[in-house]
């Protein structure tokens, strides 16, 4: 990870979060002073099984993938991008151990907070509760979405889900070993299915 303090500070999760909930000042002055930027270079590990990933991260470009390992293979759990919030959820929201790998697509930019200071605000400002409230429910939404997916047993259907509800605009940016992961499927299967389609 490349720390960036020198470039402009234009931090994007600021109006990101006001937008999910009002900011007051002093909360906009807690973030201006501690939030971080940093780079992550292509299919760099940002965070490893095993860790604390003590870091809520912004995506202001990029794309990164969550991913457990089972008998020397590989298993995309989820895919983010532009304008989302990734973590470990259990390694940040409880700080402990993670129990996934995180794993960046492309070059990635991205602001954060780390675990001290995102307490803090919900220790402190009262409109970063409602925050934590709001992005809690979007993660439930996204695990009930990747169950139903997961339970889909046909994996055309499975790809005409993910297509048409999950997140059809990174399908071709995402490496297609990923999401064939992440759908379940053999790499050849999708590349079989994709034809189809075109």
């Amino acid at each position: 990870m490349l720390h960036n303090e020198n470039i402009e500070k234009n931090y994007f999760i600021i109006p990101f979060l006001n937008a999910i909930y009002p900011l007051g000042p002093e909360l906009k002055s807690f973030l201006l002073t501690h939030i971080k930027t940093c780079i992550f270079d292509k299919n760099e590990i940002i965070s490893k099984a095993g860790d604390i990933c003590d870091n809520l991260y912004f995506i202001k470009k990029g794309m990164v993938r969550g991913y457990f390992e089972i008998d020397s293979t590989d298993i995309t759990t989820w895919v983010d991008l532009e304008n989302e919030i990734f973590t470990s959820i259990t390694g940040f929201f409880r700080n402990e151990i993670s129990q996934e790998n995180i794993q960046s697509l492309e070059k990635t930019y991205c602001d954060y907070l780390t675990f001290e200071d995102y307490k803090y605000c919900c220790d402190n400002f009262p409109e970063m509760l409602e925050i934590n409230r709001i992005l809690m429910e979007e993660y439930y939404i996204m695990a009930e979405q990747r169950v139903f997916l997961a339970r889909i047993p046909n994996a055309g259907k499975r790809l005409d889900f993910f297509m048409d509800v999950y997140k059809p605009k990174i399908i071709d940016r995402i490496p297609k070993k990923y999401l064939a992961s992440f759908l379940a499927m053999r790499p050849e299967t999708l590349s079989r299915l994709m034809k189809e389609r075109n």
